[in-house]
């Protein structure tokens, strides 16, 4: 069998969405690698990985656009990948966008078989077409890290009487997509809750935590049930986080909100809708507290 013919089969593997084909038509022992892989994979490596696209992308397929031998045994591939984020990628809820990813793959094949697959394509392309952030920034330097965060907000005006901070040391990559399952899970229910006002969470490197912000400190018994529970639950299990913290905090002075006038530019304390500044002007409203 030809090159191009193996290569042929390589793709309709992927095109049938089977990871159990794709390992198939790969020889024992070959490789596939791209840059999100972390290195080369083989075997169950390469099925779990198809797997987990086919499930972030049900209905994913590629395009050959051009095919060259550029050997006896090897292949050039220029591709077009296509698909609708309709299922969870990554621990993060399907966005129902559409993605289009053109990237190439060199192919080495051995009888009717590939013998190892190196793919290379732009890695920002697909989260940027998903509506996500790629941030670019160094893990840490020194004793200060990097990460990212999140905020939950209604615009609510409520001044808050109470925080509550949970704080996590993570070990892995894995109890990082962990946390953050749950903790997607928590920040759906927490609307419906009396008092709620808004959150933060946010992760810097094996630090991970949440501040929210409640109207009463009594507030707060309301979170001891479902998805909450089921991370205490975890927690206090034999295997997730290495330590953690949980707080509630009262205010000890709440300062009033200050905005700049749109018409003088002065910075004024507001008292909420249809404030003036110390010229007369109206004041545009003032975000939240928190």
């Amino acid at each position: 069998m030809s090159a191009l013919a193996a290569t042929k089969r390589y793709f309709d593997a992927w095109n049938e969405r089977s990871a159990e084909a794709i390992v198939a038509v790969i020889q024992p022992g070959g490789t596939y690698e791209d840059p999100l892989t972390g290195g080369p994979l083989a075997g169950v490596e390469i099925a779990r990985y198809a797997g987990e696209l086919f499930e972030a992308f049900p209905d994913l397929s590629f395009e050959i656009i051009s095919e060259t031998e550029t050997g006896p045994n090897s292949v050039a591939a220029e591709w077009v990948m296509r698909g609708t984020n309709t299922g969870s990628m990554g621990g993060v809820s399907p966005t129902g966008k559409s993605i289009e990813l053109a990237g190439a793959d060199f192919i080495s094949t051995s009888g009717d078989r590939v013998a190892s697959v190196k793919g290379y394509f732009d890695s920002a392309v697909v989260p940027r077409q998903l509506g996500m952030q790629v941030v670019v920034q160094p893990g840490a330097v020194g004793p200060l890290q990097f990460g990212t965060c999140a905020y939950l907000s209604f615009g609510k005006q409520t001044q808050p009487g109470a925080f509550s901070i949970t704080s996590l040391r993570v070990r892995s990559e894995a109890e990082v997509e962990k946390a953050r399952a749950y903790g997607e899970r928590i920040l759906r229910e927490l609307p419906g809750m009396k008092g709620f006002i808004s959150a933060v969470t946010g992760r810097a490197g094996s630090h991970m935590f949440t501040v929210t912000a409640w109207a009463d400190p009594d507030d707060l018994k309301q979170i001891h049930s479902g998805a909450h529970r089921e991370a205490m639950k975890a927690f206090f299990g034999p295997d997730f986080t290495s330590a953690g913290v949980t707080s509630v905090w009262t205010p000890h002075r709440m300062n009033t909100v200050w905005v700049r006038c749109g018409e003088c530019g002065a910075m004024s304390a507001t008292q909420g809708s249809g404030s003036t500044c110390r010229s007369g002007h109206v004041l545009p409203d003032p975000p939240p507290y928190w």
